[in-house]
């Protein structure tokens, strides 16, 4: 696994949580059970790029699967460039993993034509993320603590808005799974389905 930082002078939410975020994440073990269980045979033997990593936990879980990864992450403030502009040559890639990162972005639209970019013509792009519209109470309220710490959510979708959202933006979704979470996690396996 190669990894790829780009780094900022003024720390923001990611930068401040980077120590606790695998723990903050543990309460999601179950889901993210699910979900590398899903990845796992998308990846098989396939040469992937994991946009926004964060900490490499999703990485981690997928290296003795894939026959490549690269994992590339920026903090927030860099997250969109890096998401626009990646430093990839056109079709490099058999499959790109974005894990909850597109409701963090300002324009999702925008890194969507990215990832068609550097996708070869037969990948597939693997795009799970949280559905924050669809929380339990106990999910409104971890929202409400996060936007309070400096969370930078963007978009609120129900996981069939989000699928609709990836359609509208030129995938054709192919597998989608929600997995149950104090805050829902919409799984969303896509192939291009036409040029933008």
């Amino acid at each position: 696994m190669q990894t790829k930082e780009l780094s900022i002078t003024k720390k923001n939410f990611w930068d401040r949580n980077a120590a606790g975020y695998d723990r903050f994440m543990r309460k999601n073990a179950i889901a993210y059970d699910q979900l590398y269980a899903l990845l796992r045979p998308a990846v098989w033997h396939k040469t992937v790029l994991e946009v926004a990593t964060g900490t490499g936990q999703v990485a981690k879980h997928l290296l003795r699967s894939a026959d490549h990864i690269e994992a590339t992450d920026s903090s927030a403030a860099m997250i969109a460039q890096a998401m626009f502009h990646l430093p990839y040559a056109d079709q490099s890639f058999d499959v790109v993993i974005v894990s909850n990162a597109l409701h963090i972005v300002p324009h999702p639209e925008k890194a969507l034509i990215e990832f068609r970019r550097v996708l070869k013509n037969d990948g597939t792009l693997i795009a799970p993320t949280f559905t924050h519209a669809e929380n339990s109470p106990w999910g409104n309220l971890q929202a409400l603590a996060l936007k309070i710490a400096g969370f930078p959510l963007h978009s609120r979708w129900t996981s069939v808005a989000y699928l609709g959202f990836l359609q509208q933006n030129g995938w054709t979704v192919c597998k989608s799974v929600v997995l149950q979470n104090s805050i829902p996690l919409t799984y969303a396996e896509c192939k291009k389905s036409r040029r933008i």
